[in-house]
């Protein structure tokens, strides 16, 4: 591509709208990696609920100077709306990933998560009555079939398929709560629900760590300077610079473009786990990645039919 050609693809789709874009896709994928970092020295649930705690505190900050609030009312009902949905997002859903990158490859963890979309496809038809158009039912065939062969002892080294398992938790958690978040009495600005539900999920979060005893196997002075700075980068860029890129980009460009992060994540998380970490990557998970990503395409590239508004916060992003 000649640079003339470049320079009028950019004029025409917009530099900013690329930046964004490159946001979503680089740093969702690459917060697996992030998250495996921190892990190494810091309890799972303590690191992530203080990931939260500061993101939100910061958001809500941020948010309290915009306007819209006397049309959008914040009380009890608000409150115990984004309570619910953060403790199946956060505590379910991104929890069960900073506890199972402890025993498994994050790219693999990048591949389970990325079954959010076949969840919420099945979980639709069976208890909201939605309707699967048949490329969706080919979607979800395809998911299962390569969950099961990721799933599949040996297909990624010597990860015990239990642990993969309990990951398995988290995008089902998360699906739970994207479909209640399409029904529930959450706020109805997107970065004042979002932080609503980062202070009530990272308060979840360090209670669950606390209840389960990672007090005591926190020590703050052995946590490496890489396990710091990826907490603050998970801070600053996965919880608030890619969610405020997404959030940007629904309102610039259709939401099935938008949408693509959600199988282009996995790859980078994958690609990363190989270079920076040296994960292996098998045949078998390969191709079980294959079908994974080709099943959250046909799923999402037709959405079942559904009066209901769609939600307000990213149903592919566990991290």
């Amino acid at each position: 591509m000649t640079t003339l050609v470049r320079s009028a693809v950019v004029r025409r789709v917009g530099g900013r709208v690329i930046a964004a874009f490159a946001a979503l896709y680089l740093i969702w994928g690459s917060t697996y990696l992030f998250i495996r970092i921190a892990v190494e020295t810091m309890p799972p649930l303590l690191m992530a609920g203080v990931r939260y705690l500061v993101a939100g505190a910061i958001l809500m900050a941020i948010t309290a100077r915009m306007g819209g609030a006397s049309a959008d009312p914040i009380g009890r009902r608000q409150w115990r709306a984004t309570a619910i949905t953060g403790a199946l997002l956060l505590l379910g859903g991104n929890g069960g990933v900073s506890y199972g990158e402890q025993f498994v490859p994050s790219g693999v963890v990048a591949l389970l998560v990325a079954t959010v979309p076949l969840f919420i496809a099945l979980l639709g038809a069976i208890f909201l009555g939605k309707r699967l158009p048949q490329v969706a039912v080919a979607g979800v065939a395809a998911g299962l079939l390569g969950t099961a062969v990721l799933l599949r002892p040996g297909a990624t080294g010597a990860v015990d398929p239990r642990h993969m398992l309990l990951v398995l938790v988290s995008p089902l958690a998360w699906s739970i709560g994207s479909l209640y978040a399409t029904r529930g009495p959450l706020p109805k600005r997107p970065l004042v629900a979002t932080g609503m539900e980062m202070l009530c999920g990272g308060a979840l979060l360090i209670v669950a760590g606390l209840a389960t005893g990672e007090a005591a196997a926190l020590h703050v002075g052995q946590i490496s300077m890489a396990s710091w700075l990826s907490l603050l980068y998970l801070v600053v860029f996965g919880s608030l610079v890619a969610f405020s890129a997404y959030v940007w980009l629904l309102t610039k460009v259709p939401t099935t473009a938008v949408a693509t992060y959600a199988y282009v994540n996995p790859l980078v998380a994958v690609l990363l786990g190989w270079a920076v970490l040296g994960e292996r990557i098998t045949g078998q998970t390969l191709v079980a990645g294959a079908l994974i990503i080709l099943a959250v395409a046909l799923i999402l590239s037709r959405p079942p039919r559904s009066a209901a508004r769609p939600p307000d916060l990213p149903v592919g992003d566990v991290v």
